[in-house]
């Protein structure tokens, strides 16, 4: 009996042979599971124009050259939450709804941006390698320049969305006092998530020790932290980026931190994954010492979401998100509704 759906994932971050997707959509579905990395073009024309359902993570862009190419696809569904490397515009034209998936990972990139800050005021990581490099000799509490008591202190959150408004409620837990700049988020949201909510995004920096960014990658979002932002802020404080690399000029960034404009940063996410060789934090983050960066700059590699947990959850939830779609017609995570034309419809 043939399959009644198609569903084709170009980009897919898992080895196995999609066995939570098979097993969540059923037997209503044939697979097409590729693992491109940014090149559409490597996958067959054939298999785009039958796809269904297109589940996409975040190496394979879809642009209006992709879209044109995928005539019978109903829905495009983004396996994860950051969805800026998806045309809304083409795909909302061409009658395709897109919707992402932001239930999930919500706790582990807290969790993450809360680690970074720690390990950056309680001087973790520069204890860890100073001791590596010498246990007796370097057996020292008071060689990170970072440290400091973190109760009482403010965190700044830019962005009062899910992950956001976590991140805040686990920096009060450390007795700090959040605040958040979200010029989108609902009058009242703010009470709820238990924040102070100020004006711009001008305040937030100049009040903040620690800037926590969790806004998505817009126009209006790129190079948000660019070197006039990062003048704003205090001297020592410290600012962790969890969100979308672009949000922040990494050049300014590294320049602010190596002159002591500001304390130092936490970074998880970059505007090139991986970074070029000749870009600027390649060359910085090579030599930490010559850079000036050293115990002030700690990278992870876009790792804020990963738990074997989270992975399985943006799997399966995506799936039932495309399932849903294509058995009934219902949408949820809806991101293009701006410009979605003429919705294509069950066949």
């Amino acid at each position: 009996m043939a399959s009644r759906f198609r569903i084709l994932t170009p980009d897919a971050q898992y080895a196995d042979d999609a066995e939570i997707e098979r097993n969540t959509a059923g037997s209503d579905v044939s697979w097409d599971i590729f693992r491109e990395r940014v090149d559409s073009r490597k996958v067959p024309d054939a298999v785009f124009a039958a796809a269904d359902a297109i589940i996409v993570w975040h190496e394979v862009p879809i642009d209006a050259e992709l879209v044109r190419r995928i005539p019978n696809c109903r829905i495009i569904v983004r396996a994860g939450v950051g969805f800026d490397h998806i045309d809304l515009k083409a795909t909302g034209e061409a009658g395709i709804p897109v919707a992402n998936t932001p239930d999930y990972g919500t706790s582990e990139v807290a969790d993450h941006a809360i680690g970074l800050m720690l390990a950056l005021c309680r001087g973790i990581t520069t204890f860890h390698q100073q001791l590596q490099a010498d246990p007796i000799g370097n057996f020292d509490s008071g060689r990170a320049p970072l440290v400091r008591r973190i109760r009482g202190r403010i965190f700044g959150v830019v962005g009062l969305g899910r992950i956001g408004i976590a991140t805040a409620i686990r920096a009060k837990a450390f007795g700090m006092r959040a605040i958040a700049y979200d010029p989108y988020a609902p009058a009242g949201m703010e009470i709820a998530a238990g924040v102070e909510r100020v004006d711009s995004l001008a305040d937030l920096l100049a009040l903040s020790d620690v800037v926590s960014l969790h806004c998505p990658l817009t126009l209006e979002t790129r190079d948000l932290i660019d070197a006039e932002a990062l003048r704003l802020m205090k001297s020592d404080a410290i600012l962790i980026n969890t969100a979308r690399g672009a949000i922040v000029d990494i050049p300014a960034l590294i320049a602010a931190v190596a002159s002591r404009q500001i304390g130092g940063a936490g970074i998880d996410v970059l505007p090139i994954e991986p970074p070029l060789p000749d870009d600027a934090f390649s060359i910085a983050y090579r030599d930490l010492g010559a850079s000036k960066l050293q115990d002030r700059f700690i990278v992870t590699p876009h790792a804020a979401w990963s738990s074997p947990e989270s992975r399985a959850d943006a799997r399966r939830l995506s799936v039932q998100t495309a399932m849903m779609y294509l058995q009934t017609g219902k949408l949820r995570n809806l991101v293009n509704g701006e410009y979605l034309r003429d919705r294509r419809t069950l066949g």
